[in-house]
């Protein structure tokens, strides 16, 4: 694949994610799901009307400038609610969360193209993270939980950008990695772990480089080399400075404005509340929330999210935003959005995650089987690749072990990315051999995924379906 095609394909997977996200946005004139909470704070923002919420202010911010850009725009105005607290128009309060959202298919894009110098793993990790279903609903509604992942994403692409550079240009995109580490974690605490995922691979790169005393970096097949190796070159000024205080001051800078509107509590009362208010939730049961999901089950889907869910008699029915769903029996279309995952999307790329830890758990017995521990001779670039989706996959999974509070699948969004980029990576390695079976497992992969968001596309969107064409989507039981 040229640059010029590359850059071509790069902008197709934005417009088709921008396109997904714009199509229909003000459709439904009213609040869904959590938007009743984010929608109200980022307009209090604009009203200056003090809240407390559990969470880091970014997201609310973000939604409060978007609605007060959005309010500004005429053809915006004919729809509506008052909902939030003013006189506002659903476009305002959702049109940016959209816009942003679209860029996560780009950034995971470029992850992968900094990671490993292939344009067409690149193109295929776009394109499994443009065509699910999570991101989607997610970016179409006023709620923050894309946030944590866009400026994640962000982090680590800078990052990865700055080992892949020297001099000034390392410091320049090791500030910009170390103020959107800051900002992941003011969107929520969650974001956290994509910084620590770079802790580990760094104390990794450094246990690598003392086993391997002065023995280089191994390299086959002429391969460009692995940025990750280059993490041995940043020193304890770097991390320090770019990867700690820069993180802490962007988010201190961040709550200025919160502390400001609200009085009652200073920066560390109000981080003592909010620990307070997650301890109260209770534990991870049904009887707390229908829709509390351990996170074990996220990476099966095993328990998906209704956002939104009503019914009407006719598809032309005006579209039923108010009231409750009609009594069981007496409708026929139903409108869905549910936030889940594209299935076969998640469950090959849990397939892929899983195969590629064994892989590396394969290399690290007959490591340690040696009778003096070097560098073994097979620790390559794909040796570092694989070593990145696997610990920032399980990173974003292992603190929600010993959590007790209720959780929920879209938990999972943080960590689930980097299956995209493993499905990405196994099925790219099968396209590029010339062993014509792998090659079309690689191609049935992605038709599959393809033809799995095309299936499900409907509720994702919201759009109206009989009641059998709902259940045919409803797989399990535990999906409604």
């Amino acid at each position: 694949m040229t640059k010029s095609w590359f850059k071509f394909a790069l902008l197709g997977i934005f417009l088709f994610a921008l396109a997904c996200r714009f199509w229909g946005l003000a459709r439904f004139n009213t609040l869904v799901f959590d938007e009743v909470y984010y929608a109200k704070f980022g307009n209090n923002y604009l009203t200056h009307v003090p809240f407390f919420d559990g969470h880091p202010p970014l997201g609310k911010l973000i939604i409060a400038g978007g609605i007060w850009l959005g309010s500004h725009v005429p053809w915006w105005q004919d729809d509506l609610n008052g909902l939030t607290g003013s006189l506002r128009s659903p476009m305002s309060y959702r049109w940016l969360n959209a816009l942003l959202g679209s860029f996560i298919p780009v950034l995971l894009a470029g992850i992968a193209y900094q990671l490993s110098h292939r344009r067409s793993l690149a193109i295929i990790a776009g394109g499994f993270a443009a065509v699910d279903g999570i991101f989607l609903v997610e970016a179409r509604y006023a709620l923050i939980n894309q946030y944590i992942v866009i400026f994640g994403l962000l982090a680590h692409f800078c990052f990865l950008l700055a080992l892949n550079h020297r001099l000034f240009y390392r410091q320049f995109w090791l500030l910009i990695s170390g103020i959107c580490f800051g900002a992941a974690i003011a969107s929520k605490w969650n974001g956290l772990w994509y910084l620590l995922g770079i802790y580990l691979l760094g104390g990794l790169a450094w246990l690598v480089n003392w086993l391997g005393k002065s023995q280089p970096f191994l390299q086959i097949n002429n391969e460009k080399p692995n940025p990750l190796q280059n993490l041995i070159e940043l020193n304890i000024f770097h991390v320090i400075f770019y990867l700690i205080i820069i993180p802490i001051i962007t988010y201190s800078l961040i709550w200025i404005p919160h502390l400001q509107l609200d009085t009652r509590y200073d920066f560390i009362q109000v981080h003592q509340q909010i620990f307070s208010f997650h301890e109260r939730l209770g534990g991870n049961e049904t009887k707390i929330h229908p829709y509390c999901a351990a996170w074990y089950t996220w990476p099966l889907m095993i328990r998906p999210m209704a956002y939104l869910y009503k019914t009407a008699m006719s598809v032309n029915d005006p579209l039923p935003v108010y009231g409750p769903p009609l009594p069981p029996g007496t409708h026929r279309i139903v409108y869905d959005v549910h936030a889940m995952g594209n299935p076969f999307l998640w469950w090959f790329g849990l397939a892929a995650v899983l195969l590629i830890a064994a892989l590396l758990g394969q290399q690290l017995y007959k490591w340690l089987r040696q009778p003096k521990l070097t560098i073994p001779s097979n620790f390559h670039s794909r040796t570092w690749i694989g070593l990145y989706i696997v610990i920032n996959y399980f990173i974003h999974l292992a603190p929600w072990v010993k959590v007790s509070r209720c959780v929920f699948i879209y938990h999972y969004m943080t960590g689930v990315v980097f299956a995209f980029l493993g499905l990405a990576w196994f099925v790219d390695w099968c396209l590029q051999t010339k062993n014509t079976p792998l090659q079309i497992i690689g191609t049935a992969i992605i038709w599959t995924v393809i033809g799995g968001f095309i299936f499900w596309l409907p509720i994702y969107l919201g759009l109206p379906l009989t009641t059998s064409q709902y259940s045919l989507r409803m797989w399990f039981s535990s999906w409604i």
